[in-house]
């Protein structure tokens, strides 16, 4: 693809709304955002390849902070070829930035996963950008463990996250772990003081356990309503504290099984739309046929798209993509499109403080960029301008 392209006869989603028209690529940057009437005026374009969108919509690409795998695929088979091939898949499918989302194991294979990422974004990434690593588990409620493995449930221990912080700097971008439990709000202080996302999740907190927590510098809910003490009117729990406190952002799985219609109605009242993040909670399953897998050692069940532990019960992340979760929260809410894509990529930009380059189609940002045609099918997504699937 040539470094100077555009796109015309497009649906911009902007930050405010849709707009018809054009936007012109440079170097791997958005130089313009045109309206036809500017297309039919603008000056400078010589030599520019254009591309015809077909009235579809042009995204911003979308942000997921929280992914295991997809295709086959898991980040704690820490490689090469596991990596590209799940940014490859969820690249196909809008995603442009993405955390590699640990399970709760051992420590020397959350460290292979921090190795084998810290070497994988020094690289020339092919697909989509790989930011960083999201830490869930493995200091998480015993009570909550969802589908993560209970075998490796450890307390807090500060000395592996200054020993991982120290070998892999930048690395890690989130900690999701149990706020009540002993050394929780200490190890929470630290983590914010070093700009990693403190993050609840698996958890059995109280309401005050959560203020204690907050106060300290967690700001985030990992998969809210899931894996977490539920709303009581006495006591309001680790869900009451998401809901009420504007200091805590909540992630948000929409697929239809894991939270209600309603319950994302209540999460939508209770949140400022700024603090909501959309994500997949995707596992290996996501983008392949119903059948057994496997997530972090335990055998995962899939039927009809839903992922559950062999138990039936018990909901093991899903088979989720971000362009599945965006069309479902267009036809399960009020939000207009230009809310959605908040969701799923601004809110997350911000998050982990990348939004003066990407998250939102602008000038002088990334042409981190999603085209989809007019049902919401993804037909072509770049990453900095270079095209990184095409259908």
């Amino acid at each position: 693809m040539s470094s100077k392209w555009i796109i015309d006869n497009i649906r911009i989603v902007t930050e405010t709304g849709v707009t018809e028209g054009s936007v012109a690529i440079k170097d791997g940057i958005i130089s313009q955002v045109m309206t036809k009437e500017e297309r039919s005026k603008a000056e400078g374009l010589q030599g520019f390849e254009v591309f015809d969108g077909n009235n579809g919509y042009l995204l911003p690409g979308f942000i997921d902070i929280h992914v295991h795998g997809g295709f086959g695929h898991d980040f704690m088979i820490a490689s090469k070829e596991n990596y590209d091939a799940i940014t490859s898949f969820h690249a196909s499918q809008g995603t442009t930035t993405m955390l590699a989302t640990t399970v709760t194991a051992s420590k020397e294979a959350i460290e292979k996963v921090l190795q084998t990422t810290s070497e994988y974004t020094m690289s020339d990434m092919p697909y989509a950008e790989l930011f960083g690593v999201h830490l869930e588990g493995p200091f998480i409620s015993e009570k909550f463990p969802g589908a993560q493995n209970p075998a490796f449930i450890s307390e807090p221990r500060l000395d592996w996250m200054k020993e991982w912080v120290d070998k892999y700097p930048n690395v890690i971008k989130q900690l999701t772990l149990a706020p009540e439990k002993e050394g929780a709000v200490e190890l929470i202080s630290w983590v914010a003081e070093q700009g990693i996302i403190a993050a609840c999740g698996h958890t059995d907190a109280l309401y005050e356990h959560m203020q204690k927590a907050a106060d300290a510098g967690l700001s985030h809910a990992v998969h809210t309503y899931n894996a977490m003490r539920g709303l009581h009117h006495r006591e309001p729990g680790t869900l009451g504290a998401v809901l009420s406190d504007d200091r805590i952002y909540a992630e948000l799985i929409a697929d239809g099984e894991h939270v209600h219609p309603a319950s994302i109605a209540i999460l939508l009242k209770s949140k400022p739309l700024d603090k909501v993040i959309l994500i997949s909670d995707a596992i290996e399953s996501a983008g392949m046929p119903d059948g057994q897998y496997d997530l972090g050692g335990l055998p995962v069940i899939v039927k009809d798209g839903v992922a559950r532990l062999e138990n039936g019960i018990t909901l093991a992340g899903s088979s989720l993509t971000m362009i599945r979760a965006f069309r479902y929260m267009l036809s399960n809410t009020n939000l207009a499109i230009h809310d959605v894509s908040r969701l799923a990529s601004l809110n997350a930009a911000e998050r982990l403080g990348i939004a003066d380059r990407t998250g939102s189609i602008a000038v002088g940002k990334q042409a981190n960029l999603v085209w989809t045609d007019s049902e919401l099918n993804v037909q072509n997504t770049w990453v900095k301008g270079r095209s990184v699937y095409s259908k």
